[in-house]
């Protein structure tokens, strides 16, 4: 039905429908919406760094001793974005290693 649940206090990976590019001199914030802040899930991302592109990999967290269902193609989380100077060398020029990434990506550590 598209749709998954959260168990209680537990944590599951999302992925982003938009792949994003970020300009060398834009990095952006990803912050979870209300909505879901207010049932007690929690978003969790990194920045997006200059350079960086690819699908956007989310941990949401179940904070609730209740389980929680969350709906595809929902807004989740909104960006903010934020230019500044251009980086001497940016998340492209490092080959980092979610460079590129499609789908939910878990760890590479």
């Amino acid at each position: 039905d598209g749709s998954v649940t959260i168990p209680p206090h537990g944590v599951i990976l999302v992925s982003t429908v938009e792949y994003i590019r970020m300009p060398k001199d834009v990095i952006a914030i990803v912050q979870g919406k209300s909505t879901y802040a207010r049932c007690g899930v929690i978003c969790c991302c990194t920045p997006l760094e200059p350079g960086w592109e690819g699908n956007i990999t989310i941990a949401m967290a179940n904070t609730t001793p209740l389980p929680v269902r969350i709906y595809a193609k929902e807004g989740i989380a909104q960006i903010l974005f934020f230019r500044g100077n251009q980086c001497s060398v940016n998340y492209a020029d490092r080959d980092g290693k979610y460079q590129g990434q499609t789908g939910i990506t878990t760890s590479r550590m």
